[in-house]
């Protein structure tokens, strides 16, 4: 019985990309539709009525939103190549950290990149130490999946891509060798795999549309 899949996404958002990556690893065929956000099509409005953003998998006909909830049903879903912590114990801290990053780690950096000079060490200063507690769940691991990538890595892109465009655009900088050398050995990594450079956007387009959206 064949299977439809289908990803609505939005070339530039690192929320999609994790989506890509995921289907990826899966080797699940599917079909990507690039979604207007300014012209939002009637098709989102029907798979996501709620929230009206992308990414939204449609799997069968049936629709699932936002990106660790889809996450979690591809793992779910198809059973081969597990990209979650197969012990419960570690499965729950992949949830917990993931959640860290999308709740409170992503809201903090972006607040340091975008703060007024006289208020910038102060938000850098808060970043950095919840960087610092990101990091410090690689420990002596290649990745934070183990010896491979797994969820909290493709979760993690926001820190090892999104923060790095912002760092060129902004020019404000937030992660660097010195600082953070198990975490930039990890980004260095992390982007070299061939499946995660398949499912960035091109750099320059992208740095090109971040100038534009920060009008810098």
């Amino acid at each position: 019985m064949g299977e439809e899949v289908k990803l609505i996404g939005m070339w530039a958002s690192i929320f999609c990309q994790r989506i890509q990556m995921a289907l990826k690893l899966k080797r699940i065929q599917f079909e990507y539709i690039e979604e207007d956000l300014s012209n939002k099509s009637p098709l989102l409005l029907q798979y996501n009525p709620i929230h009206k953003k992308v990414p939204v998998l449609v799997h069968n006909g049936k629709s699932i939103s936002e990106s660790l909830a889809i996450f979690e049903y591809i793992d779910e879903t198809w059973k081969h190549n597990p990209i979650m912590p197969e012990d419960p114990y570690d499965r729950a801290m992949a949830r917990f950290w993931a959640k860290f990053i999308d709740e409170k780690l992503l809201w903090t950096v972006f607040e340091a990149f975008t703060s007024k000079e006289n208020e910038l060490e102060k938000a850098i200063d808060e970043a950095s130490l919840q960087l610092k507690f990101f990091e410090n769940q690689l420990k002596d691991k290649s990745f934070f999946g183990g010896d491979t990538i797994g969820y909290l890595d493709i979760v993690g892109i926001v820190v090892a891509h999104w923060f790095g465009i912002m760092q060129e655009v902004l020019e404000v900088e937030l992660i660097n060798e010195e600082k953070f050398p198990i975490l930039h050995n990890w980004i260095v990594k992390f982007l070299d795999i061939a499946m995660v450079q398949e499912s960035l956007p091109p750099r320059e387009k992208l740095l090109a549309h971040t100038r534009k959206a920060f009008r810098k």
